[in-house]
């Protein structure tokens, strides 16, 4: 397994308001708002329940974990790890699509 340091990151994103282009908007979410219709939420375990009833004729199953760990918000990338692991932007839709690599040893 390759050392976290070593990894490469890309990072891709639809704009707002294309989500409509998403195929997962299509394949996914019809079948998960079909197995919560009318289901008044209790607990997260009860929405992990109905998660993972959601299946189609053709094979479609889900899958969910739920991850309970805080996490702090606002916090910023140091100048160090800045340096250490460049950003590249991608030329189509920079702004949305960029790969952060790892420097070279």
């Amino acid at each position: 397994m390759a050392s976290p340091s070593a990894l490469c990151i890309r990072h891709k994103l639809y704009p707002p308001y294309t989500a409509k282009y998403n195929p997962i908007e299509h394949r996914l979410f019809p079948h998960l708002s079909r197995v919560c219709k009318g289901v008044i939420f209790d607990s997260v375990e009860q929405v992990q329940a109905l998660m993972a009833k959601a299946s189609t004729k053709t094979g479609l199953k889900v899958f969910s974990s739920v991850i309970d760990a805080v996490y702090e918000t606002g916090r910023k990338a140091s100048n160090e790890f800045n340096q250490q692991r460049p950003i590249s932007f991608d030329d189509f839709l920079p702004n949305w699509n960029y790969v952060a690599r790892p420097q070279p040893s």
